[in-house]
């Protein structure tokens, strides 16, 4: 499969992981919920996530088919009723009809902002307050909290889209909202869990990928398939040295409680 083609289907960046492997101690009833990122998503399990990765988060839990996989329109600015509405509903139903009083939130890149955005914002929709009483912490995985300049190069159309074919095309709303002007707005006055801003009501823990292995004769490269561990070493020439090819460690990092940092880790996902 071609990167164009895995960019349209919301697949898109890889990102620094093979695999995480997270212990959930059971308080309460605890469920977790798995937010993607950028992309319309109609079967995140399969085409975003994958059942490896779900498989090794939910393995040490007592009811390891206690989770809910969203499937929202991230193609749309953080609080639209298609992004945070429908996350908010997707959370609300698992919630009520599965008693959850403990939810743990894995979500990956854009998915970052929109869960961000229901904290930050809780009387801006009548489901946030109860959906942020039942949230443990949320683990970001490489969270775009400070936009990236590829969403700055895709709007403007410069010479760096056109080179990268890849990227034609990505033009959304959840796209142009990630540009770096914009995100720096967004964090001075709508988001909260910035530097100068208040904390987030509950933890974000943001897992930081740092570099990217594109070397042929490495397996690591090819995790996530080797056509697009190189498309990111190009892109990451635009990029801080810290980055995992699509977004600087500086932007993964901006809103966080703990920081996990990841070096040469590769996780299919974004967009």
């Amino acid at each position: 499969m071609n990167i164009q083609k895995i960019m349209r289907r919301g697949l898109g960046v890889i990102l620094a992981f093979c695999s995480l492997t997270t212990s959930l101690t059971t308080l309460a009833n605890t469920g977790v919920a798995f937010v993607h990122g950028t992309g319309s998503q109609t079967d995140a399990y399969n085409d975003y996530w994958g059942s490896s990765f779900v498989n090794s988060v939910m393995q040490n839990q007592s009811n390891s088919n206690n989770y809910v996989m969203v499937n929202c329109d991230f193609e749309q600015y953080m609080w639209d009723s298609r992004a945070a509405g429908c996350l908010a509903g997707q959370l609300t139903s698992y919630i009520q009809s599965n008693n959850i009083t403990d939810m743990v939130v894995f979500t990956h890149s854009n998915g970052g902002n929109v869960m961000r955005w229901i904290m930050s914002n809780p009387t801006w929709d009548s489901r946030y307050p109860a959906i942020i009483n039942s949230i443990r912490w949320v683990n970001a995985l490489a969270p775009s909290s400070a936009g990236t300049p590829l969403a700055d190069a895709v709007i403007s159309g410069n010479v760096f889209e056109s080179a990268l074919g890849w990227l034609i095309g990505y033009k959304s709303d959840a796209v142009r909202m990630q540009q770096t002007s914009w995100m720096a707005n967004y964090n001075a006055n709508w988001l909260y869990g910035t530097s100068g801003r208040p904390a987030l009501p509950k933890g974000f823990w943001s897992v930081v990928g740092s570099d990217v292995d594109s070397a042929i004769w490495d397996s690591d490269s090819y995790c996530g398939g080797y056509t697009n561990q190189l498309a990111l070493e190009t892109t990451q020439n635009w990029l801080d040295d810290c980055s995992d090819g699509f977004l600087d460690c500086s932007s993964q990092n901006r809103a966080i409680d703990l920081i996990i940092g990841i070096h040469f880790i590769f996780f299919v996902v974004w967009y």
